[in-house]
């Protein structure tokens, strides 16, 4: 597919989850896509970084869930906390745990999973809608976490073949095949499309982390997780990252997303 393709393929509404980590492999070129599309209104569940900064600054934003938004080495993404400071967005903050499963009971059609992450800590008192239960084998009390469910799973991975098998070369999976399993559609964009058999001379098979059985689209997208990291193609985009984090959206926008500059 095209990234345009992807794009028309949302709706204004939609729950859409985004993979990665932070500030380290963003399906970034898809994101830039839907900050410059007329969709808005939507759900973001990640584990935010300029991928959730960039849809709250273009307005596109109704609720953010998530653990953290966060540039990694700028540890507060600034313009997720402008869009906060502002009350424009709505902000469920689970525990990072509490947010991994989450995805885990959506990507196994349960309605919650026990965990005792959360207790004792404010995002109880934060998310009243959270409810505890007590274990059947004993009195002990823990957090019901609902299943993080989404219309549409965007993530970017190393290598891909056009079935929709994808490779992740890099240190860390994320969560990134959780997404595509809690997600009713996954659009995968990747940084080449080879043959699969290809995919085995790349990495070893644990490094194919998500089957064509889950992908509904993919596109390929050279750099596309620009400005984040996505090792071991590219580290971070430091010097791009700091002027993000520096320049007014207008004018950012103008210069790198509406243009061809970045």
């Amino acid at each position: 597919m095209s990234i345009e393709q992807v794009v028309a393929a949302l709706d204004s509404g939609m729950t859409i989850g985004i993979g990665g980590w932070g500030s380290r492999r963003k399906p970034m070129a898809l994101v830039r896509a839907i900050v410059r599309s007329p969709l808005q209104d939507l759900t973001i569940i990640s584990y935010g970084g300029a991928d959730v900064g960039m849809l709250c600054a273009a307005g596109k934003v109704r609720k953010v869930v998530a653990p953290f938004v966060t540039l990694d080495t700028i540890p507060l993404e600034p313009h997720f906390r402008a869009a906060r400071q502002a009350g424009t967005v709505e902000f469920a903050e689970y525990d990072e745990g509490m947010f991994m499963f989450g995805l885990l009971a959506a990507a196994h059609r349960l309605p919650f999973l026990p965990t005792p992450a959360g207790l004792g800590s404010d995002v109880l008192r934060m998310n009243p809608d959270l409810k505890t239960v007590r274990s059947p084998y004993g009195e002990e009390e823990l957090v019901a976490v609902p299943p993080l469910t989404m219309d549409v799973a965007l993530v970017h991975l190393n290598r891909a073949d056009r079935r929709g098998n994808a490779q992740y070369l890099g240190p860390d999976p994320y969560f990134d095949d959780l997404y595509a399993k809690a997600a009713k559609k996954c659009f995968v964009s990747c940084e080449r499309l080879v043959e699969t058999e290809e995919l085995l001379k790349e990495g070893p098979v644990q490094s194919l982390l998500i089957n064509r059985s889950l992908v509904t689209g993919v596109v390929e997208t050279p750099h596309g997780a620009h400005f984040t990291a996505c090792e071991p193609d590219y580290p971070r985009d430091e010097t791009f990252q700091k002027l993000y984090a520096t320049t007014p959206w207008d004018e950012f926008y103008e210069r790198f997303i509406n243009s061809d500059e970045g």
